[in-house]
């Protein structure tokens, strides 16, 4: 559950291929803050791999990788506030 001082921002990357669902869910991360949790919706199968190396780079934490109907649903709780440049 998201308290009241966090945020959920949905990022609907279906539709896009690499690099683009990481470079949305990086400018998501850019104005998140620690706590928030962000849930990246994609259809490329290399998000998986993507954000698990982005999470462990960032210092974020994977609460979620599913396969939906039709996408995959990612959810990350941004654990850490360290803004790199986007891969």
């Amino acid at each position: 559950m998201v308290s009241n001082q966090q945020q959920r921002k949905v990022i609907d990357s279906r539709g896009s291929f690499c690099p683009t669902p990481i470079t949305d869910l990086f400018k998501a991360y850019r104005t998140a803050q620690t706590g928030d949790v962000l849930e990246l919706w994609a259809t490329d199968p290399a998000a998986k791999s993507d954000v698990t190396a982005w999470a462990k780079r960032s210092g974020s934490s994977i609460l979620e990788m599913t396969d939906e109907k039709g996408y995959i649903k990612i959810v990350i709780a941004v654990t850490k506030r360290e803004v790199r440049p986007a891969p």
